[in-house]
């Protein structure tokens, strides 16, 4: 049996959370994934699971994958699409976002500009190799790969159960509620509190909000082939968000595609019963030529 994950607010840890993301922040200029993952255990993450991943396929197609987890998850959030687009030809590189896969107390310290940061320099090691980059995020990791379309060119994006609008009718004001409650409890299974945080901290979710307003007044200008998956079943963003989201972006190529009251949140879940749905969807559309795809 797995042991429970624990915050344990009087421990010391929040000395090495005030300083994790300035240290995630001082990758070398040209990264590696040996660089990557020495950093990430560095940072306080013990399960291998939750280490960020370089995926290699038998015969290149040319094209890298960049993907980004969600608030509170780590890379192992994204590996079952990162497996398939390898079998394809794909380099996948699956990042750790700074704060997440430690404790939640580094999550409380880091800004999503750090967030940011993690994505860029995946995206470099990419590049690096002389391969097309593109990205799929799933939640905040779909809005920080729409964000980051504007500071790198992507091929295409994949972008699962992103939002502007969070359900919860409190989201809005998590910067005034972290002043009295710094940690809101959620329920997760035994076997996945390795995965994801129990506790999420206010501050994070204010650094979410801060990212989506920006997200809502740049997504004109984002102009890079698009694919939105959203579901009727997700129970954590606001209902039509996605496709409001999709209404609002600039690409010429894009496409959107909602699934059932069946689907929850996290597409990429073997939660979901359209997981395999959803990843031969954000595959096809990775491996499309612009010609094949529509609006």
């Amino acid at each position: 049996m797995r042991k429970r994950q624990n915050l344990n607010l009087n421990s010391k840890a929040p000395l090495r959370g005030a300083f994790c993301c300035l240290r995630e922040r001082t990758t070398a200029l040209k990264p590696s994934i040996e660089q990557e993952i020495a950093a990430a255990r560095s940072a306080g993450v013990n399960h291998p699971e939750n280490l960020p991943f370089l995926l290699r396929p038998e015969k290149s197609n040319g094209q890298g994958i960049l993907l980004v987890h969600g608030f509170c998850a780590t890379p192992r959030e994204m590996r079952p699409l990162g497996s398939d687009l390898v079998k394809r030809g794909f380099t996948v590189l699956g990042v750790r976002l700074p704060g997440h896969g430690t404790n939640p107390k580094d999550l409380a310290k880091c800004r999503f500009e750090d967030w940011l940061t993690a994505i860029n320099n995946g995206y470099h090691l990419l590049a690096q190799e002389n391969l097309a980059v593109s990205a799929a995020g799933l939640s905040t990791g779909a809005l920080l790969v729409a964000k980051f379309s504007r500071r790198q060119p992507l091929e295409r994006m994949v972008l699962l159960s992103p939002f502007l609008q969070l359900q919860h009718p409190l989201a809005d004001h998590a910067g005034f509620l972290s002043l009295f409650m710094p940690y809101r409890k959620r329920r997760i299974a035994e076997t996945e509190q390795p995965f994801y945080y129990q506790y999420r901290p206010l501050k994070g979710v204010v650094q979410i909000n801060r990212l989506r307003r920006q997200i809502r007044k740049e997504l004109k200008s984002m102009t890079t082939p698009t694919l939105v998956l959203a579901a009727v079943g997700d129970k954590t963003i606001a209902p039509g968000t996605a496709k409001e989201l999709f209404n609002k972006l600039g690409s010429e190529i894009k496409e959107f595609y909602c699934y059932g009251p069946e689907v929850p949140h996290t597409l990429t879940s073997a939660e979901n019963p359209r997981q395999m749905a959803v990843i031969q969807r954000a595959a096809n559309f990775l491996a499309a030529s612009p010609s094949t795809t529509t609006t």
